[in-house]
């Protein structure tokens, strides 16, 4: 099944819960939680605390991206009931297969994000370790940026790595996501679509939610 995470990077902080409320109204499979450090990005955004607030408030699971350096160092402070995925950039990682190692020890799913211009070559190693290959289809660090087109013969090489050597973590694709090309995106092989601006900056949120519903469905 194809899956939509709107990303709350993008969202109105002063009505978190509420913008939280209608994306899941309107069909989201996954809060995508975009954490920078303004050192690995060049950007600031917000930490643990803002994600756990939202605990209890909707039901859908938690899809953490940390952008920042050092990762192994504050893992823990994202776990949580609702935490499905954490996905560390492979960019950032020392011991990449021991981040992957260390995340899958505290019960949650383990995903490797790779920057534009990273290759599909640093997965050779640890692919079959892996939940989930997060492909960044815009250069990390802000949201609202044009997507990468590039990035969508990336999506069909990994694809096609995953189906010749019978592997089965999930693909995402997070950056410039719109109603326009999500089903390029999809239609390349990608699994759960990340959209920020394209569903938090729309006049109603449930609306676009339910554009990107009726696109997705026709995949």
């Amino acid at each position: 099944m194809k899956k939509l995470a709107p990303s709350i990077l993008s969202a109105d902080f002063a009505a978190l819960a509420e913008d939280v409320a209608a994306i899941e109204r309107g069909g989201a499979h996954y809060i995508h939680v975009d954490i920078m450090d303004g050192h690995f990005v060049p950007n600031i955004s917000f930490g643990a605390g803002v994600m756990k607030s939202l605990q209890g408030k909707s039901e859908l699971p938690f899809d953490v991206h940390l952008m920042i350096e050092d990762p192994d160092d504050y893992l823990e402070d994202f776990v949580t009931p609702q935490t499905e995925y954490i996905s560390v950039h492979a960019e950032a990682c020392t011991h990449l297969n021991r981040t992957i190692q260390h995340i899958k020890s505290l019960g949650v799913k383990a995903g490797v994000a790779l920057n534009p211009a990273t290759s599909l070559s640093v997965l050779d190693y640890i692919a079959e370790d892996v939940d989930m290959v997060l492909l960044m289809s815009v250069n990390p660090g802000f949201g609202g940026q044009e997507f990468i087109p590039s990035v969508l013969e990336k999506a069909r090489e990994l694809a096609e790595i995953r189906r010749a050597e019978s592997l089965e973590f999930e693909i995402e694709i997070d950056g410039g996501v719109s109603p326009d090309n999500i089903q390029e995106i999809l239609g390349a092989g990608v699994d759960i679509a990340v959209a920020g601006s394209a569903v938090f900056k729309a006049a109603c949120i449930e609306e676009r939610m339910r554009e990107f519903a009726d696109k997705i469905a026709n995949v």
